[in-house]
């Protein structure tokens, strides 16, 4: 029995879970109330072990109830790592880290066939052994320091939910998601992720420097004894109960709409492009892009306790979901404008 397996069978029934399997009980607007009062608890006993990065743990659990993976970017040292763990141990999820290096090969995140004999009969046969993908929560560490073979390991996973090997295919847990750090780009032993990769990513969070107090408060309490960790909030079972509800809740074409636009404004082909896009754009995002923006839009209005998501839901994801699927050319290179200022010129022109 595996320990995903293991949690959710001794995990009580909560209105969240009753919730997903159809059971009659709370009516939408106390289980949107419960789904805000789990978002407080989380981000409490998060706010023990990490200081500050109020927002970059508000994205974690948008992608989480949205069901999306996520990329954190920032240099080492900023606790990108630390913070998954955490998350993970708030949600009571099963939990594995990958720590990507230049020599790692694919059957290091999947798993591989290895060939076991029976000490009776001794009969040889082969046996899949699984990887560390096979978990709720999979942390990427430093996804662009492997080469782009072992980066494509991890496509099938993100999007079909599942790993073949060997001619056979195995079913990953659910929830599963992947949360991938990455350091700058411009630093030595990095490759770039392909596009196809960071297309799968639904969300791209930036982790900056600490505030001179929050730094304070970092090395004050990483010198003394380390706090006690994150008590569990969530269930897995209760978190696909939170995804089940963030899919059901309503979204006006209106909303819907602004998240195409935003998303058609930025390839440099459409007329709905501004001028800034057409010269320093070379490839724009795609439809996943207005998929991610809508459903991360219902999650955050649903862990803040609202019955539908709105423009400005949308609008506060922008960045997140538009920047890392913009390809700037090389006149946006010699001009200095990054992928970033291009979609914050793309929001001032489309209109709210």
């Amino acid at each position: 029995m595996s320990e995903y397996e293991t949690t959710e069978r001794q995990t009580p029934p909560s209105p969240l879970a009753l919730a997903e399997d159809g059971a009659p009980g709370a009516g939408r607007e106390a289980l949107v109330a419960e789904a805000a009062r789990r978002h407080a608890r989380v981000l409490e006993e998060v706010g023990r072990v990490i200081v500050g990065q109020r927002e970059v743990v508000e994205l974690s659990l948008v992608a989480l109830v949205a069901d999306g993976h996520c990329v954190f970017v920032g240099a080492p040292g900023l606790a990108k790592t630390l913070l998954v763990s955490t998350l993970s141990r708030a949600l009571g999820l099963s939990f594995s880290r990958v720590q990507f290096t230049p020599d790692l090969m694919p059957s290091d995140i999947t798993g591989t066939d290895v060939l076991q004999e029976d000490p009776e009969t001794r009969a040889r046969r082969f046996e899949f052994l699984k990887g560390p993908i096979f978990a709720h929560l999979l942390l990427a560490d430093e996804l662009n320091r492997t080469p782009p073979k072992t980066q494509a390991a991890l496509l099938q996973a993100m999007q079909e939910r599942e790993v073949t090997a060997a001619g056979r295919t195995y079913a990953l847990p659910r929830p599963f998601l992947v949360f991938a750090t990455q350091n700058p780009v411009e630093q030595e032993g990095t490759y770039e992720l392909p596009e196809a990769q960071l297309d799968r990513f639904m969300l791209m969070v930036r982790v900056g420097y600490p505030s001179l107090e929050e730094e304070r408060e970092v090395v004050r309490r990483t010198t003394q004894r380390p706090p006690a960790p994150p008590a569990p909030c969530l269930t897995a079972e209760e978190l696909l109960a939170l995804q089940a509800l963030a899919r059901d809740l309503p979204v006006a074409d209106e909303v819907v709409d602004y998240a195409v636009r935003l998303a058609r404004a930025t390839r440099p082909e459409d007329p709905l492009a501004p001028e800034d896009v057409r010269r320093c754009v070379r490839w724009g995002a795609g439809p996943r892009a207005g998929q991610s923006l809508v459903m991360a839009a219902k999650a955050r209005a649903l862990l803040r306790g609202r019955l539908h998501a709105s423009r400005e839901d949308v609008r506060a994801l922008a960045p997140s979901v538009l920047t890392h699927r913009v390809l700037t050319s090389y006149q946006a290179d010699a001009e200095g404008v990054s992928a970033a200022e291009v979609v914050r010129r793309v929001m001032a022109a489309v209109p709210l």
